[in-house]
């Protein structure tokens, strides 16, 4: 294949995924008038489901970075076959059907589940409550930051560890002060990568959490809420949802070329 029709094909390629990811978007917006739009703001179900949203979202966030990181460090810089296997883990909820992790999130937390159970003979219970929306979302959304982690901290020189262990920093300070930082641009799109899945999720959170409104009821929830009675609504909900999640995929992408920068 000569140059000129390697280009042509890439071009060709580029323009129809780009054209087709794009559409969706793009009918969202351009068949919903300002008034419908202005109609769909004000739905009911819009605050509640938008605040729960942000909430749970950014609750489920925090646990993957926190937790992720801890994993993700230990995971490549101690390789092995106990390592592989952690990272094999940490990647099964990409590949497992949001449904299915519903089912199993029920039985392992719901009141007759593996830990569940127990819980609820002490008197609590996470099914079908908030906290089981924070636990779908940072079951459904911790492999892409995990992996995303563990790729960054792989990168990191090993010189730059000893030395900083050499100048007396212990293993924490030198994970704090020296990976972190030469980590930060991978970290920060993981986390942007994570906190967006765990804003869209809908299939484990119905499952397992619910759809009422207030408690469990999320946007996705809110928009397949406004799908059984009004289209216009479930679109301008849709529509906001969509918007959100670009203005904080803004901001993080910005605050990663910063970190670059830094």
């Amino acid at each position: 294949m000569s140059s000129r029709a390697w280009n042509a094909v890439q071009v060709g390629g580029t323009t129809l995924l780009v054209t087709f990811l794009l559409l969706p978007v793009a009918a969202l917006a351009l068949t919903l008038g300002w008034r419908d739009l202005l109609a769909g703001v004000r739905n009911p179900l819009l605050a509640p489901a938008l605040r729960l949203s942000l909430t749970t979202s950014g609750s489920s966030l925090f646990l993957v970075v926190f937790l992720g990181s801890l994993v993700a460090w230990r995971v490549a810089r101690h390789p092995g076959p106990l390592s592989r296997a952690i990272e094999t883990v940490t990647q099964l909820p990409a590949v497992i059907p949001p449904a299915v992790a519903g089912v199993g999130l029920l039985l392992a937390f719901g009141r007759r589940g593996l830990v569940g159970a127990f819980l609820a003979r002490h008197g609590y219970g996470l099914a079908f409550t908030t906290p089981a929306v924070v636990l779908a979302e940072t079951f459904v959304s911790a492999p892409f930051f995990v992996q995303a982690a563990i790729a960054a901290f792989r990168r990191v020189d090993e010189n730059l560890l000893t030395v900083s262990r050499t100048l007396g920093a212990s293993p924490f300070r030198s994970f704090v002060r020296v990976a972190l930082p030469l980590s930060a641009p991978a970290l920060v799109a993981g986390a942007a990568m994570s906190w967006a899945r765990s804003l869209g999720e809908f299939g484990a959170t119905l499952l397992f959490a619910g759809n009422l409104t207030g408690r469990t009821q999320t946007l996705p929830l809110a928009v397949y809420t406004a799908m059984e009675t009004d289209l216009r609504a479930a679109q301008a909900l849709a529509l906001i949802m969509v918007g959100l999640a670009f203005a904080m995929l803004l901001v993080l992408r910005r605050m990663s070329r910063e970190a670059v920068r830094a």
